[in-house]
């Protein structure tokens, strides 16, 4: 049967402990290696090696309480991740940390002139043999989490609750640094000899400090060969710095307080730093992104509003116009049916009206779904000056009724354009309807004049003049956009829609003043141009 490939737990891509590391993370790691291998180098055979520097009263409890705050913070931080993942590697490195945050203070208790001038518990080989048991700790939890890490998929997640396995595994960790405490405290008088007195340090010490220093080193390739993610990266290069920290507090001189002690504890603190810090970086990284997704998803939110707002305003503005026509067409019929004779003929041709103005709204509705789906429509060649004369046919009652004078200016040979019939009568429609709007409100003259010309050689631009209120200089552009209007009852969709129409035509849609008032509405068309995509 094939062996099953561990899948990463839910939500494991995107947190620390899942997230593969980035090249520069990769050469950011290897520079900080590289660093402590320099500064162990010259601290073991520099200059400064035989350097015996006198004891600091303050160092030991500050970089005690410093290495307890940095490990407590990194064990609760990985709680947290556990509390997400539910994977028992988690769960076992989380508990590392904090194994490391509470033996430090049993070292710190056992330490000769750290608070009286011998130790407050046990006796004078009880710290090194609690240091002994950190430094080893420490590097078989992280063995531990790199054997669970590519456990089956269905054993990563904790059987029972997220507070039962943390609560459980701080339980075990307390219970162990508890036991180690009493052995190294109580047994004092029955462990080998690693010190000689509270300065120097026994010949036997080696024995014991170089293979805890190696078990970093088996722990640096067990996880070698289990590494994929950030928090593997950085595990190593803290396993790198505890190998280093172990040799420096014996070499180059066998005594407290020298120049490879005080490294020694340089290092241990780098060690504790480390993943606190890379964590902290990745949660605000994290946050960010969080932060930046939630801002999209408002913006997407908004959109789709705009979006189901612009397409009720693009119906209700375009049908509008047909809709008005079929009940004037049907008001007049019906007249001339209530009459006491009857004008059948009259009211047929009203009547035949109401379904041209029908099939007209049909077409209207399919061309605003096609606009809106980027469809490609049926487009075929065009005459110009005939989709002029169909426009103003559709709006005469409009004009007649604002008492507009229509100038038509027909182009002379003007070559055939490759087109939607319905969409680019639809932005004629709405041009010549926005000028009666802006000259209804005007005194006289009012006079409406739309023309056809050659354009830039083979194009034909096509005009819409009015005398009416025109468009301020603020708004030349604004009128073009979505929703903008400066009508009290408009849309502020018509000239949103042409405009695009226009364009996926090829063309291109502005306005001009017009002398002495009112506004020019231009727009160009190519001849032959292929339908857009």
């Amino acid at each position: 049967m094939p062996k099953q490939v561990a899948s990463p737990p839910e939500g494991g891509d995107f947190i620390f402990s899942g997230l593969p590391p980035s090249p520069a993370q990769k050469r950011l790691a290897g520079v900080v290696v590289l660093a402590l291998l320099s500064f162990f180098l010259l601290v073991i055979a520099g200059p400064f090696s035989g350097i015996q520097l006198g004891r600091i009263s303050a160092f030991v409890p500050a970089y005690v309480m410093a290495m307890f705050v940095n490990d407590l913070i990194t064990s609760i931080l990985l709680f947290s991740q556990f509390s997400i993942v539910r994977s028992r590697a988690i769960l076992v490195i989380a508990s590392g940390y904090l194994f490391t945050a509470l033996i430090v203070i049993a070292v710190f208790l056992t330490f000769p002139g750290a608070i009286a001038t011998d130790a407050l518990l046990g006796g004078l080989q009880s710290t090194s043999w609690l240091y002994f048991s950190w430094h080893a700790g420490f590097p078989m939890f992280v063995i531990g989490y790199a054997l669970t890490k590519d456990a089956d998929g269905n054993k990563r997640l904790w059987g029972g609750t997220v507070r039962g396995g943390i609560l459980l595994s701080v339980a075990l960790t307390v219970a162990v640094v508890v036991a180690l405490a009493v052995i190294c405290m109580a047994g004092e008088p029955w462990l080998p000899r690693m010190r000689l007195d509270s300065v120097r340090l026994g010949p036997q010490w080696p024995y014991v400090g170089v293979p805890v220093s190696l078990l970093s080193v088996v722990a640096i390739m067990v996880l070698w060969t289990r590494r994929r993610s950030m928090l593997d990266l950085w595990l190593m290069v803290v396993l790198c710095a505890h190998a280093f920290e172990v040799p420096l507090t014996y070499f180059p001189a066998q005594i407290i307080y020298g120049v490879g002690w005080y490294a020694g504890r340089v290092f241990g603190f780098l060690s504790s730093i480390l993943v606190l810090i890379v964590l902290l970086y990745e949660i605000t990284t994290l946050y960010a992104k969080l932060l930046a997704a939630v801002l999209a998803q408002r913006r997407e939110r908004e959109a789709r509003r705009m979006t189901g707002d612009a397409v009720a305003a693009t119906i209700a503005h375009e049908v509008r116009q047909p809709l008005s026509g079929m009940i004037t067409s049907a008001e007049a019929g019906l007249r001339f049916l209530d009459r006491a004779q009857p004008d059948a003929g009259k009211a047929g041709d009203a009547f035949r009206r109401v379904v041209a103005d029908g099939h007209r709204a049909a077409a209207v509705l399919q061309s605003i779904r096609a606009i809106f789906r980027n469809e490609v429509r049926h487009r075929t060649r065009l005459d110009v000056e005939a989709l002029i004369r169909k426009s103003l046919a559709l709006v005469v009652g409009d004009l007649q009724r604002h008492q507009i004078l229509v100038h038509s200016a027909p182009g002379k040979s003007l070559p055939e354009v490759h087109g939607d019939r319905i969409q680019l009568q639809q932005v004629l429609l709405n041009l010549i309807m926005n000028a009666v709007d802006s000259m209804s409100a005007r005194d006289e003259p009012r006079v409406l004049q739309v023309s056809s010309e050659p354009y830039e050689g083979d194009g034909i631009k096509v005009s819409v003049a009015d005398t009416g209120a025109g468009v301020g200089t603020q708004d030349v552009e604004r009128i073009f956009s979505p929703l903008f209007t400066t009508k009290p009852d408009g849309m502020g969709m018509g000239l949103s829609i042409c405009r695009s129409i226009v364009e996926a035509h090829h063309g291109r849609l502005w306005v001009d003043p017009n002398t002495p008032r009112g506004a020019v509405f231009q727009f160009t068309l190519r001849p032959g141009v292929p339908a857009a995509a």
